[in-house]
């Protein structure tokens, strides 16, 4: 009686703690958001989120300013030590875009569409950047520094493109 009454104890407890963790749904992946945002995105970029950003420089346009599909790189900040990579999915003004990542917070290998991202860097460059944090419906009170935004355009082939483009101009007076 008592080993029965025990078992049922064990699995009441494990059902209650069940209930607040967040579950795998067996029809769902459970996405990184490296492999989401290289999916998204289209930037063919491999490795930890962090270094992203060394790897881009001379492979993709880069720069401080948000466009729609672009990827915002995060450098490890705290618990984050491999970064975080999140794609641009809007533009609201010059310093609050949407975004569209994976396993972020209390989304564990879940996507989460259009969430709020403000600049809340002091020159307008989004050096620094605060994430909504929908448990409190608000902006989260963490301000997360950033490396910028990764453009899908080749870097290479744009900057010889414009070269061209400049010569043309050029002679053509």
């Amino acid at each position: 009686m008592m080993k029965r009454l025990s078992a049922a104890v064990v699995a009441a407890t494990l059902g209650f703690f069940a209930l607040g963790a967040p579950t795998a749904q067996a029809d769902q992946p459970y996405w990184q958001c490296v492999t989401f945002a290289r999916m998204l995105s289209g930037i063919n970029i491999f490795g930890d989120a962090w270094t992203w950003w060394r790897q881009a420089v001379d492979k993709f346009r880069t720069g401080d300013a948000p466009e729609t599909g672009s990827v915002l790189v995060f450098q490890p900040h705290g618990a984050m030590t491999r970064g975080h990579v999140a794609v641009v999915s809007d533009i609201l003004t010059d310093r609050v875009i949407r975004v569209t990542h994976a396993n972020w917070g209390g989304s564990r290998g879940r996507v989460e569409e259009n969430v709020t991202v403000v600049d809340v860097s002091g020159q307008g460059d989004w050096s620094r950047v605060k994430v909504w944090y929908n448990p409190i419906r608000d902006l989260g009170t963490t301000v997360y520094p950033t490396y910028g935004f990764i453009y899908k355009e080749a870097g290479a082939a744009l900057n010889a493109g414009t070269r061209v483009a400049q010569a043309g101009a050029s002679g053509a007076q």
